[in-house]
């Protein structure tokens, strides 16, 4: 295919392009899911600064080089990526003052590996341009490949171990980055500004795209509280083995990805906001009766990740289309992609970080620790893994409703 996407996305092009999806996903689980668990229970790092760590680094870039000029930089960032995850999980020091120096040195060099080349890579896939069939199967290929990336993360590290889970994040990352040399290039962003590219800012300069930064904001926080907090409700609200938390996860993961071709059929029915506020909607229903999940009930706990797993179909499927029709409303197709998803990869980041700021020192406040048993300690982590994403998946869904809903003017083409 030529630049600019002028053929038709086939199989072959959509591998080369979307399997570096399947090591950023990899990295993303055991970052915010595995880390936060493994240093407080290995080390006895306290959930109120590791909280405060997570939050500490949030900031892209965004940049306009040339495809080689991209690919030089993203073989850098992977090569930055992987020392510091395997830095992070394998550290030099057993002190918990020195383990938290150290996390937030690595967190800044990993994060920084990961936000280049995630960026860089979501960019390059908006560029390819074409119609909106076309841009769906780009987008399509990523998440694909990205949802069976997160399957392998969340249950390699208790089937096989920290260290081939490490060997394996390599492997695929390599291989992601052999396979994105290969893949179709896009027009070069400076030429379509005369060699300047477009605003940092330009996609605040419209209201369809703030309101749905909004709602996308609310709803992600919503998603990665329980997501930061699920190991620590398994081991000690469950009280189920560890041999079992890959089948609570792999469930979750492989739900969400078998359920997008039926939200997709729903959006044929009603359209993509509402099928999303359906998500919401069963989301929400979900957490609630997860309230009622205590000790030993397993099998309730494998449903409730089944269907929070359905409802994060959404999630992955649905914002991704409202953006792409908000660039069109904007009359900037093929023009701004770049500073559009720059600021949509920031807000990924962020809904995870402010998660693990506002949910771990949280729970530290509310005296529970890794390995409590009483009954105060654990209502507080019922409370934040299933009371708390249950309010904000409210306030995502009101605004929903009422920013994006009620004005389709400002995010439909």
């Amino acid at each position: 295919m030529k630049p600019g996407g002028r053929h038709t996305f086939g199989p072959r092009n959509g591998l080369a392009y979307g399997l570096l999806g399947l090591p950023l996903a990899f990295v993303a689980l055991p970052l915010y899911v595995i880390l936060p668990n493994h240093y407080a229970r290995e080390f006895g790092v306290p959930l109120a600064t590791l909280g405060a760590v997570l939050l500490g680094r949030m900031s892209d870039r965004l940049f306009a080089r040339s495809p080689g000029a991209v690919l030089a930089m993203g073989a850098f960032a992977a090569l930055l990526l992987a020392a510091g995850f395997a830095l992070l999980f394998f550290p030099p020091v057993d002190t918990p003052a020195a383990l938290v120096a150290w996390a937030s040195v690595m967190l800044m060099l990993t994060y920084a590996g990961y936000s280049a080349l995630s960026v860089s890579h979501q960019s390059w896939g908006a560029m390819l341009g074409g119609d909106e069939r076309q841009r769906s199967r780009i987008v399509a290929w990523r998440e694909g490949l990205g949802l069976l990336g997160v399957v392998l993360a969340s249950v390699s590290p208790v089937a096989f171990g920290l260290p081939v889970t490490t060997g394996l994040f390599f492997v695929v990352l390599a291989l992601g980055w052999l396979a994105w040399t290969r893949a179709d290039r896009p027009l070069p962003q400076p030429a379509l500004y005369g060699g300047k590219g477009p605003s940092i800012w330009l996609p605040f300069r419209h209201a369809g795209f703030r309101r749905l930064l909004t709602v996308f904001m609310l709803n992600g926080i919503a998603s990665a509280v329980p997501a930061t907090l699920v190991l620590f409700f398994i081991q000690d609200r469950l009280q189920a083995p560890q041999s079992q938390e890959p089948l609570f996860l792999g469930s979750y993961f492989l739900s969400a990805a078998l359920s997008i071709p039926l939200w997709l059929a729903v959006v044929k029915r009603v359209g993509l906001a509402p099928a999303w506020l359906l998500g919401m909607g069963l989301a929400i229903a979900t957490f609630g009766w997860a309230t009622q999940v205590g000790a030993g009930q397993t099998t309730a706990f494998v449903i409730v990740c089944a269907l929070s797993g359905i409802a994060l179909g959404t999630d992955l499927a649905l914002p991704g289309a409202l953006l792409a029709g908000v660039i069109q409303a904007n009359g900037q197709s093929g023009r701004a992609e770049g500073a559009y998803f720059g600021w949509w990869n920031f807000a990924i980041k962020l809904n995870l970080a402010l998660a693990a700021g506002l949910a771990l020192p949280l729970l530290g406040l509310f005296g529970y620790a890794p390995g409590a048993r009483d009954p105060q300690a654990l209502d507080a982590l019922l409370v934040a893994y299933c009371v708390l994403p249950c309010l904000l998946k409210l306030a995502a869904a009101s605004c929903l409703y009422f920013l994006v809903i009620k004005h389709p003017q400002e995010v439909l083409p």
